[in-house]
């Protein structure tokens, strides 16, 4: 993503405010910059009206990287086993599996603030 990079540090544009203009976190811009996360039509649609170019000058497709043999138990597919018992093997993007992990973390942290402000509202 090295044309999406260099335009943005010409026109004076930060990380943050890109992520601003697509509604995102820095952190999820930087991999979506660095190739780690997909940047999807309408989100290249915004960043090239945002640098003042077309979408063909900044945009480069890469391939993510893919976790190997992910296992997974799943018994409402299986009709050669009667125990209901195998295992399927897939394959997740680190991206994804990365996002979630974050998206997990966030939301554990919000259930924390939930959580003291429930405290506070039963002892009034």
């Amino acid at each position: 993503m090295e044309k999406l990079k260099n335009l943005r540090k010409q026109r004076g544009y930060t990380q943050q405010q890109i992520a601003d203009i697509l509604a995102t976190d820095v952190s999820n811009y930087s991999r979506k910059e660095n190739g780690e996360v997909k940047i999807f039509d309408d989100e290249w649609e915004k960043l090239a009206k945002a640098l003042d170019t077309t979408i063909e000058d900044i945009r480069e497709e890469r391939i993510a990287n893919v976790v190997q043999n992910l296992t997974f138990n799943d018994s409402s597919s299986n009709t050669s086993n009667q125990s209901g018992n195998y295992n399927q093997y897939c394959s997740i993007p680190d991206y994804m599996l990365e996002s979630q992990q974050e998206y997990i973390k966030l939301l554990r942290e919000q259930i924390e603030i939930l959580k003291a402000e429930n405290a506070k509202l039963k002892k009034k």
